[in-house]
């Protein structure tokens, strides 16, 4: 899937206007990327633009390969400013790099094009003079901004909250607001990362810039709550997605966060079930983190799960994680593990309960003659002592399986 840049907020005329005189000032080429390398305010050209600079100018953004290299010179966690090599088959020529920090805080990056690598001390002394005022107009600006998205944060959690009186209020007050319409079609997902090496303020711009875009889409009208290593996105929409829509939306996500992300932070997405309206959205979260959960622990979802497609495992995953242990796997499926022969037995047991008891389909998928399947069904039913006619004993087998690739995969991400 290919992924649509996305762009940073432009910047306020205050900012261009320091841009601009640096620019001027130095006769070099300027700009100002927020911590994801998204452009927010740049300077005319000098003769210096390369591929990267101008394609930049049209899509808002650098694009991706572009993106992680920069990121992966390790910038956002810059104290002080340095030079980036130039990478010829990205069409990037060296830049010198200050990182505008307020309080400790990244709140941007300065670049400064330097096709030699180098920069006279004048020049260095006037970058500085300027990062300074570009980082003090920015932190003033980001406070403003930092109120809203608080504000938006506070109204999400209310309208998940499990609360009737809360959620119930939260409700009337987004509707009223405008911020949210009366959409027949509710829809939650949860992104969570793991804790890992990127800073808190890092990960957080990296959540928020996957999930920006989709607050407001041809089909969809949506909120975000955003909370350090986890993001929640609430979405009304005109139907109910179809499923590739929602697998679709969740692998843009994932691949804007490997593109900010040092690949530590693992995200997974979880989406919750879908429901006719608003006052549902509660269930569909608590449905999302059972998903994300499940993206956790399963590989084979590939970091995306999905509540409606989850079977089984939704049931499984409400589990809490302490009870999540050996001892709910069947006495009988252990003794079947243990016996000698008993990794064959199990994929057919595997095969069998997949293709609801059918002995042509499970012959057939597992390429052996019938009288040897029927043979290992009752070398299973010997072993375990359980009657693969009974659906209950069926059942207990079909969970057994269920529950032992659950405990054979990873865990849970913190939360």
């Amino acid at each position: 899937m290919t992924v649509r840049p996305q762009r940073a907020r432009p910047g306020s005329p205050e900012l261009q206007a320091l841009v601009d005189e640096l620019a001027e000032k130095l006769g070099r080429s300027v700009a100002v990327d927020d911590p994801l390398v998204r452009m927010i305010c740049t300077s005319r050209h000098f003769g210096d633009e390369d591929p990267v600079r101008i394609g930049t100018l049209l899509q808002g953004r650098a694009d991706n390969a572009t993106v992680r290299y920069v990121l992966a010179q390790g910038v956002a966690q810059w104290s002080k400013p340095g030079f980036i090599a130039g990478r010829g088959e990205l069409g990037l020529l060296p830049r010198y790099v200050v990182p505008l920090r307020l309080r400790g805080y990244l709140l941007g990056l300065l670049m400064v094009v330097a096709p030699k690598k180098a920069l006279e001390e004048q020049e260095t002394e006037a970058i500085a003079r300027a990062a300074e005022a570009m980082a003090a107009q920015m932190h003033a600006e980001q406070l403003a901004a930092d109120t809203g998205k608080a504000d938006e944060r506070a109204l999400v959690l209310e309208l998940v909250d499990t609360n009737v009186a809360t959620r119930t209020a939260a409700r009337r007050r987004a509707v009223e607001s405008g911020l949210l319409g009366d959409a027949e079609h509710v829809l939650v997902t949860v992104v969570q990362l793991r804790r890992g090496t990127e800073p808190v303020r890092q990960a957080e711009a990296a959540l928020w810039g996957a999930l920006e875009s989709l607050r407001q889409t041809r089909s969809a009208q949506g909120v975000i709550a955003i909370d350090q290593e986890r993001a929640v996105l609430l979405q009304l929409r005109d139907r109910a997605p179809r499923p590739a829509e929602v697998a679709a939306q969740s692998a843009r996500i994932l691949e804007e966060l490997t593109t900010f992300l040092d690949p530590s932070a693992a995200p997974v997405i979880g989406v919750g079930g879908r429901y006719p309206g608003l006052h549902d959205a509660w269930r569909s979260y608590e449905q999302s983190l059972v998903a994300a959960r499940a993206a956790r622990r399963l590989p084979f979802l590939k970091s995306m799960g999905d509540w409606d497609l989850l079977g089984e495992f939704a049931m499984l995953l409400q589990l809490p994680e302490h009870a999540l242990n050996d001892s709910l796997v069947p006495k009988p499926l252990r003794t079947l593990s243990e016996t000698n022969g008993g990794d064959r037995l199990r994929d057919t047991l595997r095969c069998f309960l997949k293709h609801a008891g059918s002995i042509p389909r499970t012959a057939d998928a597992l390429k052996v003659h019938r009288t040897s399947l029927y043979y290992r069904l009752r070398r299973i039913e010997e072993i375990t002592g359980l009657d693969l006619d009974d659906g209950g004993h069926r059942l207990t087998l079909q969970l057994g399986l269920r529950i032992e690739e659950l405990l054979t995969t990873g865990h849970d991400v913190d939360t």
